[in-house]
């Protein structure tokens, strides 16, 4: 889906369920809306804020809370927390899996496509609008230290 079609569809979807909860929509709701769909990959509120600011639309933190929380209700946004970090991404048109380290907390997004074809082959009675995989171990310089480790454990 090219991008400026897919950030009409969110528009559209997101300003339906403004009405239909009976929020208003407002300019700076649009605005957290557009950025968080020009940013590729996962991103943190800080993240948001200065990239919003670097494009001279000032918002306040408590805006975006609850934007990102009105998003997260419409099914525009994930929440995901790798460990003791809150990290947001845009979910529409976007199926990604985490691959997190459990020791480092190095976090690693990747794209399957056997991954969904899987998922959704064995789902019947149900309709997939997107999903999140987190996949835990250790990345590879992790477990080359732990390797290390041992080996040298063992002389």
């Amino acid at each position: 889906m090219d991008s400026s079609k897919n950030e009409e569809t969110v528009k559209q979807i997101f300003t339906e369920y403004l009405k239909e909860n009976k929020f208003r929509r407002t300019p700076e709701r649009f605005a957290i809306l557009k950025t968080i769909y020009s940013i590729n990959g996962c991103f943190e509120i800080e993240t948001l804020l200065k990239k919003m600011e670097e494009e001279k639309f000032r918002v306040s933190r408590a805006t975006v809370y609850n934007t990102i929380a009105l998003l997260t209700n419409a099914n525009l946004v994930i929440h995901h927390q790798f460990g003791s970090t809150s990290k947001y991404e845009k979910c529409f048109g976007n199926e990604k899996s985490h691959m997190i380290c459990t020791n480092c907390g190095k976090v690693v997004e990747t794209t399957n496509i056997n991954i969904k074809e899987t998922i959704t082959a064995n789902i019947k009675k149900f309709h997939l609008t997107h999903y999140s995989l987190y996949i835990y171990g250790l990345c590879n310089k992790c477990h080359q230290t732990a390797k290390r480790r041992k080996m040298r454990k063992r002389q």
